[in-house]
């Protein structure tokens, strides 16, 4: 007889810091978890940061801030059925795209050839949403969240295409801290979520992008809903409705009562085929790329510039006044001038961004 997907118990969160009662008050481990996150800075500024089009003056075009809130409905929606901890989920969710920097993964790929270039590491926006929420937050104190939030956030790779998910279990502090480290240096590796909400936002996560980023596209006059193979439309439907509605049927029908979170195949082959249709049309599209060359030299300047500010201790930049001003003494102690810069880089909103250069040396947005 088949295993029930196992929920992860309010009670079972373990945080580095074990808190009181009085701290949390009615609230249950991961629904607090959950409340942090929405109150942190670093979900405020999802408000201005890029899902995939940037320097768009439209505004039905979706932002990173929208999509942190489809995942989370989503994720939720598919969680109910299979009787999941929804707060978990709701936790991961909210807080899995934290670490996105200014201009989405165009702006993390920049991001990441400086961060290399200055020797420490690969940049990856879900080892830096890591960052943010236990190192940076709260002046460099951290939020304390639950390891099994963390652990979620940081397995999300919503980019990376499962047919079946079955969490790993059993991980400890020590098994994430390893994670993080083996992410960054190499960013192929293979890491997946020690819970059962974990697996499910990280599908999630995928459902909530793949047909919203087409209706954006579709918008924005980058293809015809004509233009989506047919063979996708059969399964999927051609539009972000249908599509959502399937694969989340989909997800349910073939999770429920297993110990596992799955799509069927055929939805599975639809759905790689429809993330390769808009990797070729939308995401390496070049009209979508007009701004690229402009958005990388501005990167490499802010970087170069930011950390001349710290080494020649110059307390009237902004890297001190906006960033570092009250920051514990630890953070500042644990962190290189380079990651510091890295840091206060990729928290930065699109707006913020370009506000840091001369207004001849922005990009314009387009109409």
């Amino acid at each position: 007889m088949p295993v029930l997907a196992a929920a992860t118990w309010s009670d079972a969160g373990v945080r580095r810091h074990p808190i009181f009662d009085s701290a949390a008050g009615y609230r249950q481990a991961f629904s607090l978890d959950a409340d942090r996150i929405l109150h942190s800075r670093a979900y405020t500024r999802y408000i201005d940061k890029t899902q995939v089009f940037s320097l768009i003056e439209n505004d039905h075009i979706t932002h990173r801030v929208l999509h942190v809130q489809l995942v989370s409905k989503i994720a939720r929606t598919i969680g109910r059925f299979l009787r999941l901890n929804e707060d978990l989920i709701e936790a991961i969710a909210l807080g899995h795209d934290i670490g996105h920097t200014p201009f989405g993964h165009e702006g993390e790929r920049y991001l990441s050839e400086l961060c290399r270039q200055a020797g420490i590491g690969n940049f990856l926006h879900n080892v830096q949403s890591i960052q943010f929420l236990d190192r940076v937050e709260r002046k460099g104190k951290g939020w304390n969240l639950c390891l099994q939030t963390l652990d979620g956030i940081l397995c999300h790779d919503g980019e990376i295409h499962n047919r079946v998910l079955r969490p790993n279990l059993d991980k400890t502090f020590d098994t994430f801290e390893a994670e993080v480290a083996a992410k960054k240096a190499d960013p192929k590796a293979v890491l997946v979520p020690m819970t059962t909400e974990g697996c499910v936002v990280r599908m999630a996560d995928t459902i909530a992008y793949v047909g919203r980023d087409l209706e954006d596209a579709i918008r924005l006059g980058l293809l015809g809903r004509k233009d989506i193979p047919v063979s996708i439309a059969r399964t999927l439907g051609n539009t972000n409705g249908s599509i959502v509605y399937r694969l989340v049927t989909d997800v349910i029908q073939h999770s429920h009562a297993n110990a596992f979170v799955a799509f069927s195949p055929e939805i599975s082959d639809a759905l790689k085929a429809l993330k390769d249709f808009n990797l070729e049309r939308i995401y390496l599209n070049p009209r979508n790329k007009i701004h690229s060359a402009t958005i990388r030299t501005l990167f490499g300047r802010l970087f170069e510039t930011c950390l001349d500010d710290l080494t020649t201790q110059n307390h009237r930049s902004e890297i001190f006044s906006g960033f570092l001003a009250d920051m514990s003494a630890d953070y500042v102690e644990d962190h290189s001038p380079a990651e510091i810069v890295r840091d206060y880089i990729a928290g930065m909103t699109d707006r913020y961004f370009l506000h840091r250069f001369p207004e001849s040396q922005r990009p314009v947005a387009q109409a």
